[in-house]
């Protein structure tokens, strides 16, 4: 459960790093999904630990 948990959090926090980024360039973008990533990451896991 874990682990499908932390990839649903890179999913929707790499979506909305892009989403927001998006309108300052291609760049910006990308740097903004991947740290979305890492955050969703870090919150998935975190919920899977304390609720599941």
């Amino acid at each position: 459960m874990g682990k499908l948990m932390a990839f649903i959090g890179m999913s929707i926090g790499g979506w909305i790093g892009w989403a927001l980024g998006e309108k300052a360039g291609m760049m910006t973008a990308s740097t903004l999904s991947a740290v979305g990533s890492g955050v969703g990451l870090y919150v998935g896991a975190k919920i899977a630990r304390d609720y599941f």
